[in-house]
């Protein structure tokens, strides 16, 4: 049976009026089959500067977890010492947007053990996506999984696209967006995570954060739950149910603790 949740330290919840979820393998598990299809795109990339490309799907999902294809794009260029021109790297972002955005439409499909939880938390909590993604790619994955209705597209805030100029996790901005859009201060958000750079982004955005491993590798989880705590989550789950159970067990009770 999976623990609701390892807590790191415990907090109040009165306060939290606001669940602001990463979406990619947090509300569905998305990063695998979207980087098969970023794979392709990126190989391209690489070719087209005369850089050697060995990456596989999964030693890219590795490298690149938590950021979007721009960042990625954009470090990888730099370590093999190549420039981009920026407009040439739009239209790389692009296709890749578009190859993935496809792949998932045809590849993900509604999941019960994350629609049950988030409806019941929804009749507490307002709830809020929050990613590198973009919002293209968003509105796809929500609307292959079954959850549009309850994260409907205002409620989706995209780093890549919600913002002035684009850019990615672990940079807070997005969630700062998210904020001030939402009309929330930090102490009434609780944001939901499953990598490093996003733990880092809402942290330093001044929300408490979970750690989720529940779409990690199992063979991960260990060393990812690790990471997460000391990217700054204050609590690590394997589940949305056991997120929920306790969450929704806080607002009878009054009291965070941990469950034994």
């Amino acid at each position: 049976m999976s623990q609701p949740l390892k807590f790191v330290r415990q907090f109040d919840p009165a306060p939290i009026t606001t669940l602001l979820c990463d979406a990619d393998d947090n509300l569905f598990p998305s990063e695998k089959p979207a980087f098969v299809a970023s794979v392709e795109v990126i190989k391209r990339f690489l070719t087209r500067f005369g850089v050697p490309a060995p990456f596989t799907a999964e030693e890219l999902r590795k490298q690149a977890v938590g950021k979007n294809f721009r960042s990625t794009a954009t470090d990888l260029a730099v370590q093999a010492g190549v420039s981009v021109d920026p407009d040439e790297l739009e239209q790389w972002v692009r296709q890749e947007r578009e190859h993935v955005t496809a792949h998932l439409a045809a590849t993900l499909r509604p999941d019960p053990q994350v629609l049950e939880p988030l409806q019941a938390l929804a009749a507490r909590y307002s709830l809020a996506a929050v990613s590198s993604s973009a919002t293209k790619r968003l509105d796809a994955s929500f609307a292959a999984t079954g959850l549009d209705p309850l994260i409907p597209a205002h409620l989706r805030f995209s780093a890549e696209d919600s913002l002035p100029e684009p850019t990615s996790k672990p940079d807070p901005a997005v969630y700062l967006h998210a904020g001030r859009v939402l009309g929330i201060e930090a102490h009434h958000g609780l944001a939901i995570e499953d990598s490093v750079p996003g733990v880092i982004s809402a942290v330093a955005a001044g929300y408490l954060t979970i750690g989720n491993l529940m779409f990690v590798p199992a063979d991960e989880r260990r060393c990812r739950s690790a990471e997460l705590i000391d990217a700054g989550a204050v609590a690590i789950t394997d589940s949305w149910h056991g997120l929920a159970d306790v969450l929704m067990l806080s607002t009878v009770t009054g009291d965070f603790s941990p469950l034994r």
